[in-house]
Parts: C-alpha cells; sequence; structure tokens
C-alpha cells in the first residue's frame, strides 16, 4: 500500500466515526459494510461457468452496439472464452479490423466505420435472457490500465423513456472500474456503483451514485465478487458478499432488464484523449499490462424464491 493510500484510508476511518456516508460526501473510496448477502431466500435461474471455447450465443450477442463506442471501437475479436473465463481486451489497432456486420448497420444514421484506434469489446444477453427483480452477480478480475474500465451492468429500453422515473427502466452499473491506480485521491484499488435513467441528454438524464468503494482483495490480479439484490423498494449492492450500499433514486425499475459485461475507452469519436471521472488518459504503461485484459469467471442470476412462480422458465446452463 502506497504512502498516500494509507493517509486516504486513515481518513475514511476517521470520518466513518462520524457517519457511515461521510467519505461519499467527501468524494472519497469506502469500506464495505459487514452486513452480508443471505442467500438463503433465492434460487439459481440463469448461469454462464464460460467453460468452454468460445462465446455462447444462445447466451450472449455482440450486437447491442457495434463499431465506435466513446475513445475506442467495440469489436467482437477483442471477445474470447479461455481456461474458464470470458476474456474481454483491450489493445491498440494500427489497422481497423473488419466490419462484419456491414451490410446490417452500414445504413443506419449512427453508423461510423472502424478506423485505427484502442479497440475492446462487449457482450450482451438482449433478446437472449433477462429477469426483472432477483440477484445478480459476477466473479472477475478487472483490467489493469489507465483511460478505460470495465463494467457489469443492467439495462431494458425503459432507460430511454424521458418521464421522471426510473421505474419503467434504469441502467443499473453494478462496478464500474474508473479508478486503476489512481493514488493520488486514494481511489486505487476502488470500483464505483450507480444508476441512470430519463436517457442520456444532458438536459433530461438523471442518476445517483453510492460512490467509490474499496476492493480488499488486488482487483487486478485476484478474483472478487459484485452483485447486486433488486428488488421492488430498492437495489443493494455487495462486493465480496457484503453490503457496500442502497439505492432507490427516481424509483426502482419493474421492468426486466439484460446483462452486459464491457470494456470501455475514455474519450469522445474513437479517439481515446480523455480523462473519465478517474481513469486518467489512456497509456501503454506499463508495457507487460497490454493488451489489458477483463476475466470473467463467471455470472450468475438468482430469483426470490417467493417470486418463482412467477418467472416462468428457468433457463440453466448444462456446465
Amino acid at each position: 500500500m502506497t504512502f498516500m493510500k494509507r493517509i486516504i484510508s486513515a481518513l475514511v476511518s476517521f470520518l466513518m466515526l462520524f457517519s457511515a456516508s461521510a467519505p461519499h460526501t467527501f468524494g472519497l473510496p469506502q469500506k464495505v459494510s459487514e452486513n452480508k448477502l443471505d442467500m438463503s431466500k433465492f434460487v439459481l435461474t440463469w448461469q454462464d461457468e464460460f467453460d468452454g471455447n468460445e462465446l455462447d450465443r444462445e447466451f450472449w450477442s455482440y450486437e447491442w452496439w457495434v463499431t465506435e463506442r466513446k475513445g475506442g471501437y467495440w469489436h467482437e475479436d477483442m471477445v474470447s472464452v479461455e481456461d474458464g473465463n470470458l476474456v474481454i481486451r483491450a489493445e491498440y489497432k494500427d489497422e481497423p479490423l473488419e466490419n462484419y456486420y456491414y451490410d446490417k448497420w452500414h445504413d443506419q444514421i449512427d453508423f461510423k466505420p472502424y478506423k485505427p484506434g484502442y479497440y475492446t469489446g462487449q457482450v450482451v444477453t438482449r433478446d437472449k435472457f433477462e429477469q426483472c427483480y432477483g440477484y445478480f452477480e459476477c466473479r472477475c478480475i478487472l483490467p489493469a490500465g489507465y483511460g478505460l474500465w470495465s463494467a457489469f451492468w443492467m439495462m431494458n429500453e425503459g432507460v430511454f423513456n424521458v418521464d421522471g422515473s426510473g421505474e419503467d427502466g434504469t441502467e443499473v452499473d453494478v462496478f464500474e472500474s474508473m479508478y486503476y491506480k489512481d493514488h493520488w485521491w486514494g481511489a486505487g484499488d476502488a470500483v464505483v456503483t450507480g444508476i441512470h435513467y430519463d436517457g442520456y441528454d444532458s438536459a433530461t438524464h438523471k442518476g445517483d451514485s453510492i460512490g467509490k468503494f474499496y476492493i480488499e482483495n488486488d482487483p487486478y490480479s485476484e478474483y472478487n465478487t459484485y452483485g447486486v439484490e433488486w428488488n421492488p423498494d430498492e437495489y443493494i449492492f455487495y462486493i465480496n458478499g457484503k453490503e457496500s450500499g442502497r439505492l432507490s433514486t427516481g424509483g426502482v425499475s419493474d421492468n426486466p432488464e439484460y446483462l452486459l459485461l464491457s470494456i470501455e475507452v475514455a474519450g469522445h469519436d474513437g479517439i481515446a484523449d480523455a480523462d473519465r471521472h478517474g481513469t486518467g488518459k489512456i497509456t501503454k504503461t506499463p508495457a507487460e499490462n497490454w493488451p489489458v485484459e477483463f476475466k470473467v469467471d463467471y455470472v450468475r442470476v438468482y430469483q426470490y424464491k417467493n417470486m418463482i412462480p412467477e418467472l416462468g422458465e428457468i433457463i440453466l446452463k448444462d456446465n
């Protein structure tokens, strides 16, 4: 632990003597509570353990978004399944990768061709699997790089409705890894969690966050779990089975949502030139980290046992 992180950790502990939310008030990383997740009320409804040698296309798709994404490009060639993990890579490409969806997407108004730049990827269960309420968890190792972040998140199309409410759809960011080694503010080894609704236009968008949270185990070399318990009253977030915070701002989504795993690059128009919420600007150092990798051991979804009669078909993968 660096000297600066020791100072920040001591300050966080001091502030928590007065209020558990005090570090968040000052924009500092917090420590998870001792409140443990009660799994006895859930039953497993969907899972992918990534035990094969390729992505299961019955479970996941690449087509939620293609080509340019913020400061880079999403491309399915940056996604693989290896050694029991989903692996999403980030790498600079001097030559554009092939667009497999040109015939389907080229006449769309927002279509943008691939160019040289930073490439990474995403997978999504849209039109494959979605669920309303329950517990959603992934176990993963975060990508060790500046200027980018990985995420485990949930969406539905109601997020884009501008009606003053998140009840018809909310983007739920179970975690975003914005703070690779951001030791100056003491946020290194931390993730951030939040929600978004009412679209993404600056004039209408609304959201909230529980703030930044330290990961006790090195999140860039060790597996940790990140999850959210979603019920009609609130979202309860967990890191390694311990509660990190709760949100219900705007009203809780009551529509099924699909799952996403991704890496995004800070920047605009496919150019990685920004520091986004603590990512720093992208750099290829340390060189031994590149290509940067986001490794996901599993994704598991559970439903409340008392809601199973309303659930319909239970989808379990035969591993």
